[in-house]
Parts: C-alpha cells; structure tokens; sequence
C-alpha cells in the first residue's frame, strides 16, 4: 500500500474507536419505562429472519404472565437434581421446576485474555427469576409457590394444592440428546367444576452466556408449524439507524399466532426449547433485570455487561373447564443444549417438529451456510484445526472460481483499453441518453466485451460470504477454536484493551482492511467511473472495516485469506502479460533458393 492508503487506514481506526463513544454522548440511552398499562400485540406473521412490525395498543385483555410469587419468610429452598453424561438439571420446590441446566461438555468462558475464572461450566436459564415449566392460570394461582419436591428411579415429581381445588403435579425424566421429558397434570379435586382462565407455562429465560458475552445474541425463537420468528435483544433495544441511535425500548412482546409448535430462548450458541405435544394459542415475551456481576469481575474486565438483561418467554393456553376428578395432563419435550444442527437433526428426525431451524441459518443463504458447515466439519476431521479447516474451504472456493476471477481481471483491463473510444461515444451522444445507451451497447458487441462481466463474479461469490456470516454466527464448533494469537474463532481477536478508551485492539480485522485496500489498488478502474467515485470506490472497504470489526475471526479470517489469494491472483496475471509484451516475436527464418 502506499502512504495514503496507510493514512487512510489509521484515520479509519481511530474514528472507529471513537464512533460509540461520541454516539452515546450525542444521543444518551433512553431508560426502560417503569410501568405498563398494556401489553403490545403484533397480530400478523412476518417472515424469519424479518423486523416485526411495531407494537400497536393491545385492545383485548393481555395474555397472562408467569410472575413471580413471594415465599413466606424462612421458608427454605429444596432441590433435587438428575444428571447424566450431557447436563447436570437442577429442579427446585420454588415454583416447582427446572431451575438451572449445567452443561458438562461446555465452560461457560473460554479462556483467552480474560481473567475470568473458567472453571464454570455452562448453563441455561441462569440466575432467571422463574425455572422452567412454572405454571400461572389467571385467578387459580400457586399461591406461596413452594412445590412439595421428590425424586424416585430417575424422576423428579413436584406436586402443590391449589386454592380452588386445582392439584398440579410435573413429572420429570432424562432423556438422550439434551432432552429431558415432561408430564404437567392438572387434577379437580374438588366437588364443583371449575373453570379455568387463560393459562401460561413459562419457557425460560434467555440469558448472556456470562458477563463478556454477547448479550445481543440473547432473544427468542418460535415455530408455528410454517413459519419461524426469531427476535434478538436488538428488537427490545429499538435502536434506530442500523443500531446507532438510542430509542425507546420495548419491554413486552405478543406472538400473533394462534399455534406455536415450539417455543426457545436462546444465546448465541446455546438454546432451550419447550417443545409441547399440544401446540399453545400464543407465545408472550418480556425483559427481566438479570443480576449483575460482582464488583471485582467489573473492576477487572471493563467489558463486562454491567446491568444484564434476559427475556422470558411463556406460552399461552387457551380457557378450558374441568369436572369433577377430571385430568388436564400435558406433555413437553424440553431440549437444553448446544445449538448442533447434527443434533437437533436427530431430535427433528424423532419429533418431526422442525426444530433444527433454531440454527436460524435463514432463507435463500441458510443453504450455503449449512454446506459450508458441512464442509468445515469435513475438513475438520482431515486436520484437526478449524482455522486451517477455514482456510482450506477459502482456497478450494478460490480455485472452483479462479477461471471467473481471470475473466473478470481480462475483461475490466480490456475496458480499460478502451476507454478513449468509451469516452468519445459519451462526449458525442451526451444530449441524447437513449441513442447513446444504444451506440454504447453496439459498441460492447462489436469489441466481444460483457460490460458485466466484471460485476459477474462478484455477485457469484457473494451467496458464499454471507453463507460464511451466517455459518459463523451459529457454528459451536468454532466455540475454543485457536488460530496464532486469536484464541476464539468464534469471537473477535482481541489482543487487548487500548488503554484509557476500553476499547478492543483486534488484529484481524485490521489486515482484512489492509488487503482490501491492496486489491482496491491493484484492481483497474471501470471504464466511465468519473475521478471521485474511482476514489471512493478505493476506499469503500473501509466501511467493511467498521461494520466487521468487532466481529468472528473466523469469517474476518476468510475475507482476508480470501483478499489475499485474490491479490496473488492479479499479480500472477499481470506477470504472464508482463512476460508476453517483454518476449520478442521471432521472424521465421527465409527459404533458401535451390
């Protein structure tokens, strides 16, 4: 690169370190509000992957929420807990349900450059407010909330009396595959039927996967049978201009749908899903304050999440009516683990329920990030690193589209060529677009020239880079995974914390911008670009630059193995022309007269 660009590149940085700074002085965040006075409802399925629209008003009474009960003063805590070789589960009597799920195969920190302890494994619905399968029926409350709880060949039982003759009682046993399998049976023990309102079981809580996580991966997803939604902590958040600008945040979300297959709070690689035999009318979501982290641990990582907050998901039944000794029993499927598409494929193959598109690879590209997955776990087996495994798909791409790229190369030099006659066509026909437009394609015809011939391959390679965006962003396999000084490939690679400012110094990403201004150099102009949008289109990867900055080094780590092998690419293209031009056309030598 030449000094410019190096300015250039050093300018960039530093106004990237600076951005959010600036931003949240110029625009503070704007507090949750402190009251409610209706739940918000979106009435209308939107696609996966798509914003929802925004909340109107509720005009009918708000779905019920598992809210928290007060135990009685001294009132002590037991807990009863099923293990095997995947998850410890822990049930308590508050509430009587699955409280937390720890994890065996997985710690909750990697341990890089953080001086967080990482002996903890991790877990789900951590430190959340209710466990799991909590139930809440209107009028028919749980009263206290403490659950009689018992263990007896492998199966947790938890049983309480209700206050209008109602006695529920949750089963529990282990299951294969992270599952752990549920009965719920509400009993009418009284003399009188007894009707029952609207009712909520609670799914869990998404929370941080500890205090470095990153917490705008906490959200929810749900299933209608058709459709999934998928709703990140972003949409609570309601930041305006692509995230930049604080706004007013969302407290309470409202499913539309009056089927939902399957409901899951999840962190960026981790999820739990309440998956029911009997499909629930709505799914209802809210923030809750999560407690924070020790002053030491904040004292020691300044970026550590230092107010987190989870979302907790109920689903909700519809108003039934119970006889006499009559049952209401319901059965759940609960998956508490790894975001594994090979797992979650085994569980879908048994339950048919689709519950693999947790991955949320997400349309037209999840294809591509499934076989990129497919291929990097290939790879992974042949050489046991992941990075290399990365690299080893970049060059394999490369290769399958080297002819295109040469093409690409020919072709804008071949237009470079010709710009002259480019220039003079636009000069003599610039009154008349039309004619112009129409002399200028008889113009590419009569050279053999596909004006989009440069534009082609680009286009072809861009399903496989956000391909890659998605398959990072899910890949658990990526989770621990080193390459040089980046100890998490999953993460950014962070070195260090640029004094005074916390904020992160990542190499990575760094170089990526440094190859793409290379290429950007090396790349011939394209033919009629006026002086200004040849400069700016130079320096257009610096946006990529701040958009990936904070991002994987694993996909910032196959943008530049992939600049890079495009940058040998041109230069050995210009050698063999170089050499063509340089060696001298021998004349054949004269016939002899005999």
């Amino acid at each position: 690169m030449d000094r410019k660009s190096i300015i250039i590149l050093v300018i960039s940085f530093v106004l990237l370190v600076s951005w959010f700074p600036i931003m949240n002085k110029v625009y503070p965040p704007k507090p949750l509000p402190t009251t409610t006075n209706a739940l918000a409802t979106v009435t209308n399925q939107f696609e996966r992957g798509a914003t929802p629209p925004a909340l109107a008003n509720a005009t009918t009474p708000p779905a019920p929420r598992v809210a928290a009960f007060a135990t009685p003063a001294g009132a002590k805590e037991e807990v009863q807990v099923l293990t095997n070789e995947n998850a410890r589960y822990t049930f308590t009597s508050y509430g009587g349900g699955l409280k937390l799920v720890e994890l065996a195969k997985y710690p909750e920190t990697v341990g890089c450059h953080s001086k967080l302890k990482v002996n903890k494994l991790a877990s789900l619905n951590t430190a959340a407010p209710q466990p799991v399968l909590t139930w809440s029926g209107g009028e028919a409350s749980v009263g206290d909330g403490i659950f009689a709880l018992s263990a007896n060949s492998g199966v947790v039982r938890a049983e309480k009396q209700l206050t209008n003759g109602l006695y529920l009682t949750k089963e529990f046993r282990l299951g294969s595959n992270y599952l752990l399998h549920a009965t719920a049976r509400l009993e009418n023990r009284s003399a009188q039927p007894i009707a029952l309102p609207s009712q909520a079981w609670n799914v869990g809580t998404a929370t941080p996967m500890g205090p470095l996580d990153n917490e705008q991966f906490v959200g929810l997803f749900w299933h209608d049978g058709s459709r999934d939604t998928h709703l990140e902590k972003g949409w609570f958040d309601n930041k305006r201009f692509g995230g930049c600008v604080p706004g007013t945040p969302r407290t309470e979300y409202t499913s539309g749908s009056n089927k939902i297959v399957w409901a899951a709070v999840q962190n960026q690689f981790f999820t739990l899903a309440l998956m029911p035999a009997t499909p629930a009318l709505e799914l209802t979501a809210y923030t809750v304050d999560l407690p924070p982290p020790s002053a030491e641990v904040l004292a020691e990582n300044p970026r550590a999440l230092a107010k987190p907050v989870g979302i907790q998901v109920s689903l909700v039944y519809g108003p039934t009516n119970l006889a006499p000794s009559q049952i209401l029993e319901t059965q759940f499927n609960i998956y508490a683990g790894p975001k594994q598409n090979r797992t979650l494929e085994i569980i879908d193959a048994q339950l048919h329920n689709n519950i693999h598109n947790v991955m949320d690879y997400g349309g037209f590209f999840g294809w591509f990030a499934q076989a990129l997955l497919w291929a990097m776990n290939g790879l992974y087996l042949l050489v046991p690193s992941y990075a290399f495994a990365i690299i080893a798909i970049t060059v394999i791409l490369k290769l399958l589209f080297w002819p295109l790229t040469q093409a690409q190369t020919r072709s804008m030099k071949r237009m470079q060529e010709l710009q002259p006659q480019i220039k003079a066509l636009q000069e003599k026909y610039k009154d008349d677009p039309a004619k112009q437009q129409k002399k200028m394609m008889e113009f590419w015809k009569e050279n053999k020239i596909n004006p989009l011939g440069g534009c082609l391959p680009m286009l072809l390679q861009l399903p496989i880079f956000f391909g890659f965006f998605k398959m990072v962003r899910t890949a658990i396999e990526l989770r621990g995974a080193r390459f040089l000084w980046a100890c998490d490939l999953s993460k950014s690679d962070t070195l260090f914390l640029i004094p005074g400012l916390n904020f992160p110094f990542n190499p990575l990403p760094l170089l990526m911008g440094a190859t793409m201004l290379w290429q950007a150099r090396l790349s011939p102009a394209s033919p009629g670009m006026d002086p200004v949008q040849q400069k700016i289109m130079k320096y257009m990867p610096l946006m990529f630059l701040f958009i990936l900055y904070d991002y994987s080094a694993g996909l910032t780590l196959y943008w530049t193995v992939q600049n890079l092998l495009t940058i040998a690419q041109m230069k050995l293209i210009r050698a063999k022309e170089t050499a063509a031009v340089k060696t001298p056309v021998t004349a054949p030598a004269p016939r002899r007269k005999h």
